[in-house]
């Protein structure tokens, strides 16, 4: 399952990421990934989470952020749960097109592998894609 939250820059995205991957910390019997951009989640995100700073490693693109991603599953199977924060910023690319073929590929990866994936994206709701509009 994915789920895509989708608001304007500024308004609260990120809190709500910081406050589900917590929630799903204190809740959940699997691991818990957070994936970000930069080091400004170091002191929010709970220490039973692991908090993944993409700047150290060589995503560059949406084909790269899913390689990540498998490669992170493939080194750790109880993996329930991964958070994306700021998609376009993590991804290095802000079109729309794009972003709807990586949800898309997140879907099929999250029915293979019984992930569930929650990404925060910048953008006003309604300017949603309509494969944006089935995971809001």
């Amino acid at each position: 399952m994915v789920k895509l939250i989708m608001a304007a820059t500024g308004s609260g995205k990120t809190k709500n990421i910081i406050d589900l991957v917590n929630e799903a910390a204190a809740q959940e019997p699997g691991s818990i990934v957070c994936i970000a951009k930069g080091n400004q989640l170091n002191f929010d995100i709970s220490h039973k989470a692991r908090l993944i700073n993409v700047q150290d490693y060589s995503v560059s693109n949406y084909s790269s952020l899913l390689g990540f991603v498998a490669g992170i599953h493939a080194g750790n199977y109880d993996i329930t749960k991964i958070f994306i924060d700021s998609l376009y910023k993590v991804a290095c690319d802000d079109k729309p097109e794009d972003a709807d073929q990586f949800i898309l590929a997140l879907d099929e990866f999250s029915s293979k592998h019984s992930v569930e994936f929650t990404v925060a994206l910048s953008g006003d709701v309604s300017t949603a894609s309509e494969t944006m509009k089935k995971y809001l």
